[in-house]
């Protein structure tokens, strides 16, 4: 016994064998315990739903990971523009690709309902593209049209 204690003064990083019949409360067993190191993705999602946050993770989830969740050839052509009160808008970038978009409305719908939740997004509303206004500032008046601009 007293060369153990000499090994241990000296070598004060050693841990003392474990006696037989006796256990020490502040070993960590062979098996995991709530001090070992935790995957960060189980920490933060424990996180989420303990401070409420599961619909805008939700969200962020849908706005972030767009191109994986619809693919990359629709997630090429739309966007996902908002999202309100379980409402969706897919924003185009042309008439075609807004009314191909309105036909696989259901799909999207079901694919983003099995990633997302059910209970996220209601409705789907397609948007084509929006022609620019040609005025530039609040006041305007009735000129000749079309003409008095091309001559």
């Amino acid at each position: 016994m007293q060369a153990a204690a000499r090994t241990a003064k000296a070598n004060p990083g050693l841990r003392p064998r474990r006696v037989a019949g006796r256990r020490r409360e502040n070993w960590s067993s062979a098996g995991p315990d709530p001090t070992d190191p935790q995957p960060l993705k189980s920490l933060v999602g424990r996180l989420v739903d303990d401070r409420g946050w599961g619909d805008q993770a939700r969200e962020g989830t849908l706005f972030g990971r767009w191109p994986e969740l619809v693919g990359p050839q629709i997630a090429a052509h739309s966007r996902p523009e908002q999202l309100r009160d379980g409402e969706l808008l897919v924003v185009a970038d042309t008439s075609a690709w807004a009314t191909q978009l309105r036909l696989l409305v259901p799909k999207l719908q079901a694919r983003l309902a099995a990633e997302l939740g059910s209970n996220l997004i209601r409705r789907i509303r397609v948007q084509g593209p929006v022609a620019p206004t040609r005025y530039a500032g609040p006041r305007r008046f009735k000129g000749r049209g079309l003409r008095d601009t091309f001559g």
